[in-house]
């Protein structure tokens, strides 16, 4: 009976995997700061969310500076997520980006005014984007 029971978790356990390895494909691939400089790798059809510090009461936000958009794809206006009520102040900026096809991009953020044309943006994130294809099912 122990043995019967052991291999049912056993065959449990590795549906569950299964499972979970099938559905990796449309989870959302999280990233922040601390990637800045890295290689991240995705596969099609998944989301990249990257989170970032902000302040746009300050009149600074993060826009896309490079990037293939045959590749990696901004879904939407990046979101503002405060830390406090209060006004004025600071939380972080959360843009999504869906990778469309299978190659590698350097996707490029940079925290700036958008019309201060002549002035270097506070900050730049980098990083290396290799998107995966998926084989066809």
């Amino acid at each position: 009976m122990k043995d019967k029971i052991a291999f049912l978790m056993l065959i449990l356990a590795l549906s569950l995997s299964i499972f979970a390895a099938g559905c990796s494909a449309t989870a959302e691939v999280q990233i922040s700061a601390e990637d800045a400089g890295s290689t991240i790798e995705i596969q099609t059809g998944q989301v990249l969310v990257i989170t970032l510090a902000s302040n746009p009461t300050t009149g600074y936000s993060w826009h896309v500076a490079e990037l293939d958009e045959s590749v990696l794809q901004l879904q939407g206006d990046p979101e503002f997520e405060s830390e406090s009520d209060l006004a004025g102040a600071g939380g972080a900026e959360v843009l999504r980006f869906k990778a469309l096809a299978g190659g590698e991009t350097t996707l490029t953020l940079t925290y700036d005014r958008p019309w201060e044309t002549d002035v270097e943006p506070l900050e730049i994130f980098n990083v290396q984007i290799v998107v995966d294809q998926l084989p066809k099912e």
